[in-house]
């Protein structure tokens, strides 16, 4: 009765913790790809586009699929999204364009796994080793970029794809934004928007500064005075409050600064409670 029992939880090993967080949904093989395109119907008027927020034309690039072309898939994905590989894995397909998918509309049939199609073309893609988009005859034109997320990124490499000269500039140390600070590690595991940043710059002429803060480190005046254009890719600062009492204090966290944090650090030193 007079024994206290101190119960503390035990750290996972470091190999649990790498399974834990490892890809959810591993890439189709090269036949499943095959087999998978063939399933499309090739829609004239596909709903499936018409579903799709970066308007890439699906038909076509299951249809270089089914045809072995997976440079042209990869190409028709990634003119209308760059950043189509963290998308194929984190885009929610399923209720977007696979939802419009017209097998949908027959009992007993899925839709086209457009999602991992995708993410099968452009991991194709990233593993070669020329980039599929050429740098434009340079311009002499500067363009300063705020903010390294999506839309800095995807805005920096077509700016450099008309040879433009871009800076990216960030209050983090590394470009990504939400794909590299906000999305759970086990979407886009093995380090893949690190990977994606990697590819997406390679086109050149995209420079990158961390650390720089909007209204504090740089100023909009200053960059209108150098550069001859500035884009403002800031994003969405701040989530959804639930409205409960005390959810402020200190040790507790909104589910994007949760991640950062996981994303941040060594998995086997996050803090933990008991």
């Amino acid at each position: 009765m007079g024994t206290r029992f101190d119960i503390a939880c035990g750290r996972l090993p470091e190999t649990v913790l790498d399974l834990n967080f490892a890809d959810a949904h591993p890439g189709l093989s090269h036949e499943q790809a095959a087999l998978e395109a063939d399933r499309c119907f090739y829609c004239y008027d596909a709903p499936c586009v018409e579903a799709c927020p970066t308007g890439i034309d699906i038909p076509r690039f299951i249809k270089a699929i089914a045809s072995d072309n997976l440079a042209g898939a990869s190409r028709t994905i990634l003119q209308s999204n760059i950043l189509g590989g963290s998308c194929a894995r984190v885009c929610p397909t399923e209720i977007l364009c696979e939802q419009k998918c017209v097998h949908t509309a027959i009992e007993a049939n899925h839709a086209v796994r457009i999602g991992a199609l995708q993410r099968f073309a452009t991991d194709w893609q990233m593993n070669q080793s020329a980039h599929p988009f050429q740098r434009g005859e340079s311009t002499g034109r500067r363009v300063a970029v705020v903010g390294a997320g999506p839309a800095g990124l995807a805005c920096a490499h077509r700016l450099a794809m008309r040879g433009h000269d871009v800076t990216i500039f960030d209050r983090h140390e590394a470009p990504g934004g939400l794909n590299q600070y906000g999305v759970a590690a086990y979407k886009l595991a093995d380090n893949f928007a690190q990977k994606e940043i990697d590819f997406l710059m390679s086109i050149g002429g995209i420079r990158f500064q961390g650390g720089a803060v909007l209204g504090q480190t740089l100023t909009l005046a200053g960059l209108r005075e150098s550069y001859h254009a500035v884009f403002l890719g800031i994003g969405l600062s701040g989530v959804r409050a639930l409205g409960f009492e005390n959810e402020g204090v200190e040790g507790v966290l909104d589910a994007v600064a949760f991640i950062e944090t996981l994303r941040s650090s060594t998995l086997s030193d996050v803090p933990v409670g008991r």
